[in-house]
């Protein structure tokens, strides 16, 4: 094992919950990315790839949800992970990249929401408790998929690999919590 990837092992092993999750929608938009951009290249291998990368981190995204201490939030984001996975499906079994970007964007908004609570939370001295699936930490799956999310972000950036632009706010109509929403729990 290289030292770059004992790094990132340590990286993904040592990351909370909050972060983890984080680190699939980084894993997601680089790998939708990479996807989308081998639609228009023309590059079906390259775009298998992506999207499939891509729909790995979706359903884990998916499965990590935990109804029971959130159920009206868990149902919102349960229903648009199923509708940005169909729609990665219907991407690349049509071949269309104008798709894969509108799972792009949503993909972008969701990381960034992400981030900002992470900030505020940061900032209010609070910490955010993830509820995850059995009441454990999140589960190996996803630790694998961290790690080969974070292991692919180091091979594209020390090949020159192209990372993906600032996140665009665009909501999907009906989507979010309301201000104010105490679903999440929080603790000082």
């Amino acid at each position: 094992m290289s030292n770059s990837q004992a790094y990132l092992r340590t990286r993904v092993m040592s990351a909370s919950p909050v972060e983890l999750r984080l680190m699939l929608f980084d894993g997601a938009i680089r790998f939708l990315t990479q996807g989308v951009e081998g639609l228009e290249r023309g590059d079906h291998e390259a775009a298998y790839e992506g999207h499939s990368k891509c729909q790995a981190i979706v359903v884990e995204l998916l499965n990590t949800l935990e109804p029971k201490h959130a159920p009206d939030l868990c149902d919102k984001l349960s229903g648009l992970y199923t509708f940005m996975y169909l729609k990665l499906v219907e991407s690349q079994t049509q071949r269309d990249p104008a798709i894969g970007r509108e799972v792009l964007e949503l993909l972008e908004y969701e990381r960034e929401t992400w981030r900002q609570l992470m900030e505020k939370l940061a900032a209010e001295g609070m910490e955010l408790n993830v509820p995850v699936a059995n009441d454990a930490v999140i589960g190996v799956d996803a630790v694998d998929m961290a790690m080969k999310t974070s292991e692919a972000a180091a091979a594209s950036s020390s090949m020159g690999g192209a990372t993906p632009g600032p996140a665009r706010r665009i909501a999907p109509r009906g989507y979010g919590a309301a201000p104010g929403d105490s679903s999440l729990s929080f603790s000082a």
